[in-house]
């Protein structure tokens, strides 16, 4: 249920940026619920359709599980205000300008990534630290076997020119792992932005747990790997998506205040 809210029609938002406001605040909600967050300083986006790069952005210092639709701010590809927000106290900022600047990469250069995540979790950033990364040990981990991405870490994610490197590094995949850094995915919906983010964090916690018992791994052999990752990829997967998204609304249905507010 998607329904327009009162705030949406007084800002003369449209019908269509009012859902995809109300998918990413449930992203926000979810990420919450699975504890996948770092304080305020992780981001989730979503690009507006239109001619002009247009995209939302979480309000700087609205924390994820308090996330509304009407908490989002839209900006330009630099992270730019493009709408008046009176509130705003002198010397605040209304987003996290740097933070926007691996999402904006993404969003620029794929016209497939509508929504980007990008998580510091524990046993996502301990994976990001591993030399082999993420290792075939888990059914869970297979879906990414051939094709995960890795950009090597650069420092604070400040600098535009990293975007470029950024963007080369991950391809056409839809994960990646930034290392001694944390994770990132895209989706071109929230369900798939949603679908990719919880197997790679599954992925990382199952590999952390594994290693800390201290016995002997087993890897399975490649061509079971690949066999494995091709079945996360046959047809159909995409009706299954769409169920596990909707599921994972309830989980989010009765928080206070709405997500779709």
């Amino acid at each position: 249920m998607n329904v327009m809210a009162p705030v949406a029609q007084l800002r003369g938002w449209s019908e269509e940026e009012w859902r995809i406001r109300c998918d990413l605040a449930a992203l926000y909600r979810l990420c919450a619920h699975h504890k996948w967050t770092d304080w305020i300083y992780t981001h989730i986006s979503a690009r507006l359709p239109g001619k002009d790069p247009v995209f939302l952005l979480n309000r700087y210092g609205v924390m994820h599980h308090e996330m509304r639709a009407s908490d989002l701010v839209k900006i330009d590809a630099e992270g730019n205000a493009l709408e008046e927000y009176p509130d705003l106290e002198p010397g605040q900022r209304l987003v996290n300008t740097a933070g926007f600047v691996i999402h904006s990469a993404v969003h620029m250069a794929r016209d497939d990534a509508h929504f980007v995540i990008h998580t510091h979790t524990r046993d996502g950033m301990a994976v990001a630290a591993q030399r082999d990364g993420l290792l075939p040990l888990s059914q869970h981990a297979m879906k990414f076997y051939g094709h995960l991405a890795y950009h090597d870490y650069e420092g604070i994610a400040l600098d535009e020119e990293e975007r470029v490197r950024l963007v080369r590094d991950l391809g056409t995949h839809n994960a990646m792992i930034l290392r001694n850094h944390g994770l990132l995915v895209c989706g071109h919906t929230a369900a798939q932005a949603y679908d990719e983010l919880y197997y790679l964090e599954r992925s990382c916690s199952a590999q952390i747990a594994a290693q800390s018992g201290g016995a002997a791994l087993v890897i399975p052999p490649r061509h079971v790997c690949e066999k494995a990752a091709a079945q996360f990829r046959r047809g159909g997967n995409d009706i299954a998506r769409d169920m596990a998204w909707k599921s994972a609304l309830r989980l989010i249905e009765g928080d206070k205040p709405d997500y779709r507010g």
